[in-house]
């Protein structure tokens, strides 16, 4: 009976973890066309619960067996102990939500696990080695690439695509509607581990059923938190065109789905806002001569004021600053609690 209850309880905080994933990620997926007004935020929320379980069903499963095999053996992730790292994790995404901005779901997830494996002595640091450095290497690929984008081919694509057009209006609104379904699929794929990795990497759970479990989840809270998210993606960072919103949403989920096809836990999130900064940081720089960006002292008075002056008007910078804080307050508070409660259990040999 105890050990019943307990499996509810683990259930209980999966489903937690889930829901404030939904509304952490729906907003990277889904703020640009709700944003550029492509779709309501009722709709937005309906395509995410259902591509976040087709890309849980059918990627999710590798970054579930990283997330929960590959950090700490097996044995290590009691019942109790997979409950504990879901709560820390749902703590710190809730923190996220709270102040209204997507967090790092899978970075707040991996430093949770970390966290109770270096309490504990048996973390695998070749695997957190190789994490990191995805980390690092994914999101300076997704500046470059959209940076690249805005400097030299985006005034093409916008006139090649003419979504100005009115007979073109159609079209470009189903093509950012099926970017974000990409988007939604990447979610799926990357962050349903977030959600109930610890609870199948225990045993306790199956696959099949902590994937469902975790979409499910994540689908309902898409509905329920995913607004407040959709909200300062699409309309605080930048005003996207639909031209930029299919940019870096095809940059960005291109390069989650290939992580998750791979295992690698990585933030959707993260992602999305580094192409829009690196598509914005190009787009500011085509009126700018590229010698001079970089010597910036050698720029004109007329050259730093337009370099300015299109900066500003491409995303806002107080509030990217707001977000990249919140993505390293967050699974610094998940990974710390851990690795405090852990190490507490594990010097005074209390079960978990």
């Amino acid at each position: 009976m105890a050990l019943s209850v307990i499996y509810i309880v683990g259930i209980a905080v999966a489903v937690f973890v889930g829901v404030n994933i939904g509304g952490s990620s729906t907003g990277a997926a889904f703020g640009p066309a709700t944003g550029s007004g492509v779709l309501s935020m009722r709709q937005a929320s309906g395509l995410m619960a259902v591509f976040v379980l087709l890309g849980g069903f059918t990627l999710g499963t590798n970054v579930v067996d990283t997330l929960g095999t590959e950090f700490v053996p097996r044995g290590a992730l009691t019942l109790g102990a997979s409950i504990g790292i879901l709560l820390f994790i749902g703590l710190g995404i809730l923190l996220g939500n709270v102040l209204k901005v997507s967090t790092s779901t899978s970075i707040t997830a991996v430093a949770a696990v970390v966290g109770m494996g270096a309490a504990l002595g048996v973390l695998d640091w070749r695997t957190v080695g190789v994490v990191v450095m995805w980390w690092l290497i994914s999101p300076i690929l997704a500046f470059w690439i959209c940076a690249f984008i805005g400097r030299y081919l985006y005034d093409d694509i916008v006139a090649r695509l003419d979504f100005d057009a009115e007979e073109r209006g159609r079209v470009a609104e189903l093509a950012v509607i099926g970017i974000g379904c990409y988007m939604a699929f990447s979610a799926g794929a990357s962050n349903v581990a977030n959600a109930v990795a610890p609870l199948v990497g225990s045993g306790r759970m199956g696959m099949t059923t902590g994937v469902a479990l975790g979409g499910v989840a994540i689908g309902a809270g898409a509905f329920v938190l995913g607004p407040r998210t959709m909200g300062t993606v699409g309309e605080d960072i930048t005003d996207l065109s639909l031209e930029a919103s299919l940019v870096v949403e095809l940059i960005a989920a291109s390069i989650i789905t290939g992580l998750s096809w791979a295992g690698i836990p990585a933030s959707l999130a993260v992602m999305l806002t580094t192409c829009v900064i690196g598509l914005g940081w190009g787009q500011a720089s085509r009126r700018v001569p590229l010698e001079a960006i970089a010597r910036p002292e050698g720029l004109t008075a007329e050259e730093r004021a337009t370099w300015a002056t299109d900066q500003l008007e491409l995303f806002d910078p107080t509030t990217v600053k707001r977000v990249v804080a919140t993505w390293i307050a967050t699974p610094t508070v998940a990974g710390v609690t851990a690795f405090l409660v852990f190490g507490v259990a594990r010097r005074y040999h209390l079960a978990l």
